[in-house]
């Protein structure tokens, strides 16, 4: 029997979700956006908002779909996956009580204290703006300011890297949130680990290192990620022996303190000197990480999510060995005044080897048009890093005008910084 499978949303961790599933199943997708390699994979495509659970579950029911990916965290707090689930379609992604690890990050702490989760930060919880400054103040050490609740991965201030401590009173005075989470600021190298969880059970994959900001050098504002790599095995080269082993203890620990969790969970980390620690929860595939992360992945993915609807075991996970690097290119002026709605072309005879993810970019009458965010990403695959990141960079020829990417993710002097770094704070 064929499965039908929806997959909700039309970004680039979606289009590498859509590749995945097309060979092994009849394939449907809905998004806000035109993504022209989704379309171009799936049966059917409905341009739908994301958010909207009711018009969502209406064209799950018109194709007569088995199962459903819901890629963007938005969906999850909409109740989309709740509401997939009562219309008898098997959604792979946590309903909204549970995706609350997610997007309530101060649920997110409290969670991780009372079920003894390793690696949570030394935290506090403010819903009054002149308390948490207070707190700012009187504090000894740096913090790490975050809006409690969804900001896109580009409303977190870090005292002591990005902003002065009365440069984060003044965001927090400015922006007016509901509620904010102040905690310790965690040096050292940020790493993900993205699991697959169904039945109290859960498989993982390869660690990934995501590059936040914006420019070359890591220099400039953060944005929803740039660029992302993997190395031939689940480790990363600035981790130790144990230190991939760690942070998968800390998965187990979510796992068995919420049994009813479903769909992916990813855990960044921060690897610091006394090992990993959690920067957060993400209730869903990372973007750019699924590009890097669903490529490699030799068991069908459509497996997966067939053993998770079915309360069978989940299979275990092969991958390919190869090592992979994944580079984005954004709109001019992303992520602070992004040239969104400009035309642009992408050669896609040029990628080569490489692969080809389009992301925020909508396909109209005449052409490709930009969002607000970012446009598409190739992915190179190798024997070694060095190798998937020239094949990236030889499918870059791809991009046209009027997109920016930042060329130096996955190159040797680059990777030997987090060596480097690592090691200082080791002090090796």
């Amino acid at each position: 029997m064929t499965e039908t499978v929806l997959v909700v949303g039309g970004g680039g961790r979606e289009h590498a979700i859509a590749r995945s599933l097309a060979d092994d199943c009849t394939l449907y997708a809905c998004a806000s956006n035109r993504n022209p390699g989704i379309r171009a994979l799936a049966d059917g495509f409905a341009v739908v908002e994301e958010t909207d659970a009711e018009e969502v579950v209406a064209y799950a029911t018109d194709v007569d779909a088995d199962l459903a990916v819901i890629g963007p965290e938005s969906a999850l707090a909409a109740g989309v996956a709740d509401a997939l689930d009562d219309a008898g379609v098997y959604a792979f992604g946590p309903r909204e009580a549970e995706a609350r690890l997610e997007t309530d990050k101060a649920y997110q702490r409290r969670f991780m204290e009372e079920a003894n989760v390793p690696g949570c930060p030394d935290f506090a919880v403010f819903e009054d703006t002149e308390e948490a400054c207070a707190y700012i103040d009187a504090y000894d050490g740096d913090l790490a300011v975050k809006p409690a609740g969804l900001t896109g991965g580009k409303g977190v201030k870090v005292i002591g890297d990005q902003v002065t401590p009365e440069e984060a009173k003044a965001y927090l005075r400015e922006e007016g949130y509901d509620r904010v989470v102040l905690e310790e600021r965690l040096v050292g190298e940020e790493f993900t680990i993205q699991a697959f969880v169904a039945n109290g059970e859960f498989r993982t994959t390869p660690a990934v290192q995501d590059h936040k900001r914006a420019y070359e050098g890591d220099e400039g504002p953060n944005t929803g990620g740039m660029g992302s790599y993997t190395d031939t095995g689940l480790s990363l080269p600035f981790m130790d022996d144990g230190d991939y082993e760690a942070a998968v203890d800390v998965l187990d620990a979510v796992v068995e303190g919420l049994p009813e969790y479903k769909g992916v969970l990813y855990g960044q980390f921060m690897l610091t000197d006394e090992g990993p620690k959690v920067v957060e929860f993400n209730a869903r595939f990372g973007d750019p990480e699924a590009m890097n992360t669903l490529p490699v992945l030799e068991t069908p993915f459509i497996d997966v999510l067939t053993a998770a609807r079915d309360a069978e075991p989940l299979p275990e996970l092969s991958f390919s060995g190869d090592a992979t690097v994944c580079k984005y290119a954004v709109p001019e002026g992303y992520p602070v005044d992004p040239d969104s709605g400009a035309r642009i072309a992408v050669d896609e005879e040029s990628v080569g080897d490489a692969l080809l993810f389009y992301a925020s970019v909508d396909e109209r009458d005449d052409g490709l048009y930009t969002t607000t965010s970012r446009a598409f990403a190739v992915v190179g695959r190798g024997s070694s890093i060095p190798a998937a990141e020239e094949q990236a960079e030889a499918g870059l020829a791809a991009a046209g005008d009027r997109v920016r990417i930042r060329h130096d993710i996955g190159k040797p002097s680059l990777v030997q910084r987090r060596i480097a770094h690592m090691n200082e704070l080791r002090g090796e």
